[in-house]
């Protein structure tokens, strides 16, 4: 008999840490509306002060491992996306702090030990990047734990994020072009976002301006390196995977920009625009250009493209650029109601993958 050790879970097992995810991301967007001081259910009502760890630690982190998990098929990284899962019910259940930071702590300690073993069975500037993300989201749990601050890890929780989804990026494409000079900016951004967060966590703003500098010299390498620039003059799901990854680079930067103003400094009043340029509109526009690749392969169901795709991603943008205009220029209405944009944005692209998944016709094959 094959070891538990060695062996994969199949995709039947994997539906209910999925959904464990969606949960968190339903409450996470519902407990985000109500910070934005809107009627919503009372459980998310009382998780307001939860909305980056469901968004981030439960669903992001469950997702991300999830796909690591499968990635590795081995049955033991499975522990992450069940914590991660598992953490964020703990956390709208209402139990004490340290029970959902403790379930996020073991989860990201779990994908951190997953991606250091691939680092070393195949050192690379993608795997390298990958590990360093997982790093981040584990250095920001033991944050939020010690200090008891949410706001505290934001930083850490953020690179984890952008170097997962910058790490992906090269290992999906295999874009890092070989000259030295590319290769050596890349890692210099590294170094940069990695000094900013530890300046930022001990409590000098002025690391969250370098990190945000890090991050809109990652917005360049990536919009100046990445394949899609190439692939955005294609077809089909071809072009849409593009489109997508170019406009979250222009988020990217924006939220840089921003951040370099300080807008990433707790209090400032552009904060809500800067956090959202990159959770939302970078993040996000990563998740659904990559939806159709990723869930696939994750869950063994064929997502076939139609430009109907472009729907949600639209009203994403334009959502986004409501709200970060209503931040800006200081008002509310318009960016409370472009908050509830946001969520109807969210809800039309899952939708969306559901009504492809129903469609059940595979589209012809592309690569992003």
């Amino acid at each position: 008999m094959v070891k538990l050790a060695m062996r994969d879970v199949p995709p039947a097992l994997r539906l209910p840490m999925l959904m464990l995810g969606m949960i968190a991301l339903v409450m996470g967007v519902l407990a985000g509306l109500a910070r934005l001081a809107l009627d919503v259910p009372a459980l998310a009502q009382a998780r307001a002060a939860g909305h980056g760890a469901l968004m981030i630690a439960a669903f992001f982190g469950t997702v991300i491992s999830l796909e690591r998990a499968v990635a590795l098929r081995r049955a033991w990284p499975y522990l992450a996306p069940l914590c991660a899962g598992l953490g964020g019910i703990v956390l709208l259940a209402g139990a004490p702090e340290w029970a959902p930071q403790s379930l996020f702590i073991l989860a990201s300690a779990v994908l951190t030990t997953a991606s250091g073993m691939v680092f070393r069975q195949q050192p690379a500037l993608f795997t390298a990047t990958l590990a360093l993300g997982a790093l981040c989201w584990l250095a920001g749990n033991l944050v939020w734990q010690v200090d008891a601050n949410i706001g505290a890890a934001v930083p850490l929780w953020m690179a984890f994020l952008v170097l997962t989804i910058a790490g992906e990026r090269l290992e999906l494409t295999r874009f890092l072009p070989p000259q030295p000079v590319a290769r050596q900016f890349f890692i210099s951004i590294l170094v940069v976002m990695g000094a900013g967060t530890g300046i930022a966590v001990s409590g000098n703003a002025d690391g969250l301006r370098l990190f945000a500098l890090g991050m809109l010299g990652l917005a360049i390498w990536l919009l100046r390196y990445d394949i899609a620039r190439k692939t955005v003059r294609q077809t089909g799901l071809t072009r849409f995977i593009a489109v997508c990854l170019l406009s979250g680079y222009a988020w990217l930067a924006t939220g840089g920009l921003l951040g370099l103003t300080g807008a990433l400094i707790p209090g400032h009043v552009w904060r809500d625009a800067a956090l959202h340029a990159v959770f939302l509109g970078f993040v996000f526009s990563m998740v659904i250009g990559h939806a159709p690749i990723i869930f696939p392969a994750v869950m063994r169901v064929k997502i076939p493209y139609h430009p109907v795709f472009y729907l949600p991603l639209a009203a994403l943008h334009l959502s986004l650029l409501a709200r970060v205009a209503g931040d800006i220029l200081g008002m509310w209405p318009l960016r409370q109601w472009s908050g509830v944009a946001n969520g109807a944005a969210l809800l039309l692209f899952i939708l969306t993958l559901l009504a492809s998944a129903l469609r059940g016709v595979p589209d012809k094959e592309a690569k992003p």
